[in-house]
């Protein structure tokens, strides 16, 4: 038998959170509206410029000089991840039974302060995951030129200098937030043109991020790691930096899942799950750590055409999931678990945008 591997984004999947806006909504002025703004921007570069070397998700680097403006240290990073973390109903759960089953990671684009927040909450092993690694504490060493002052770092006059130029930045960046050709064309002078002349660019060079082609890097080497082969992976995702990982994982013969996702990874996925609790995650999960792909895509046909009852029979779902299900929707309309085809695929876009919305806030839930 193949050996098999649970593969998850961290933010949508498991978390309600998007860490890195809500670091910027809590502690930038304007952040919330600034992190959208370049969100946007992110899209932009990764959908119409296809910007070389850009990749999906680089808004975490992007934002970072504008937290160094607000004083945000790793210290204050920690803490407030700790203490604002979120879970998609049954999540906890559903990690805990999928790393007791089959060996399990979160690939997740979000910074290493909040995924080991999260880790240490759910107690999850770290070692497991990927992310985006961000030093906001370090990453400059700010020369000092001036002979007249021996300050270095950030409390260089140089550095400070900097700041109010990152300040200009910000507020000229709220003043483009329309998504016109002209607005992107200034976002595009500030970040590619104007960083770089900065020696605070070094913060924004110094973070790679873990989205799109970072992803699935990671999931390659997971595979390589785990000397996995042909449909070994089962791959949950539900944004744009899900696409790679998902198309990877679906061309080679595992299992892509689109939960509660965007039109990004409806448009790549085999498999659409529209839920606002994971169970659903942990039948599919079962089922992949048994059994064949065909195996778990006749198992969704059967449920979305005749129902999870009808499924539950005729297939081999662990019954302890069988009961929790039950219990978890016991009067209540059940989950969307669907093959996505070109027919059904933007009836379940807006389904899955309107749960999406519904469980995550529109702020979150409309990021890219």
């Amino acid at each position: 038998m193949v050996k098999k591997v649970f593969i998850t984004d961290c933010e949508g999947p498991l978390t309600l959170n998007d860490n890195a806006y809500e670091l910027a909504d809590e502690f930038i002025e304007d952040g919330g509206k600034l992190f959208k703004i370049i969100s946007r921007f992110d899209d932009y570069l990764v959908d119409d410029v296809k910007l070389e070397n850009y990749h999906a998700g680089d808004t975490l680097k992007l934002i970072v000089p504008f937290y160094k403006l607000a004083g945000l240290t790793n210290e204050k990073m920690i803490k407030f991840s700790r203490e604002n973390i979120y879970l998609v109903d049954g999540s906890d759960d559903t990690l805990r039974f999928a790393n007791e089953l089959i060996d399990s990671f979160i690939v997740s684009t979000s910074y290493g302060q909040y995924i080991e927040a999260l880790c240490n909450y759910i107690n999850f092993p770290f070692q497991n995951t990927y992310h985006t690694q961000l030093d906001v504490d370090g990453a400059t060493n700010f020369n000092q030129s001036d002979a007249k002052s021996k300050t270095v770092g950030d409390k260089s006059p140089k550095f400070i200098e900097e700041l109010k130029k990152v300040e200009e930045f910000r507020k000229i960046i709220l003043e483009h937030g329309d998504e016109s050709e002209d607005d992107f064309n200034v976002l595009y002078d500030i970040f590619f043109n104007e960083f770089p002349k900065l020696e605070i660019n070094k913060y924004i060079e110094s973070v790679k991020t873990v989205g799109g082609k970072g992803k699935q890097i990671a999931v390659e080497d997971i595979v390589e790691k785990l000397d996995l082969g042909q449909g070994s992976i089962i791959y949950m995702g539900d944004s744009i930096t899900d696409v790679e990982p998902l198309q990877y994982a679906r061309d080679n013969g595992g299992l892509s899942v689109s939960f509660n996702g965007n039109e990004y990874p409806l448009n790549v996925a085999e498999i659409a799950v529209i839920s606002n609790h994971t169970i659903v995650s942990s039948i599919l999960i079962d089922l992949h750590s048994r059994f064949d792909k065909e195996y778990v895509l006749d198992f969704i046909r059967e449920y979305s055409q005749k129902g999870p009852n009808a499924a539950f029979e005729d297939f081999e779902v662990d019954y302890s999931l069988i009961e929790e299900f039950e219990k978890v929707f016991y009067n209540k309309e059940a989950p969307i678990i669907e093959i996505i085809t070109d027919d059904n695929r933007d009836y379940l876009l807006k389904l899955s945008k309107e749960m999406r919305n519904s469980i995550r806030g529109k702020d979150i839930g409309g990021l890219g």
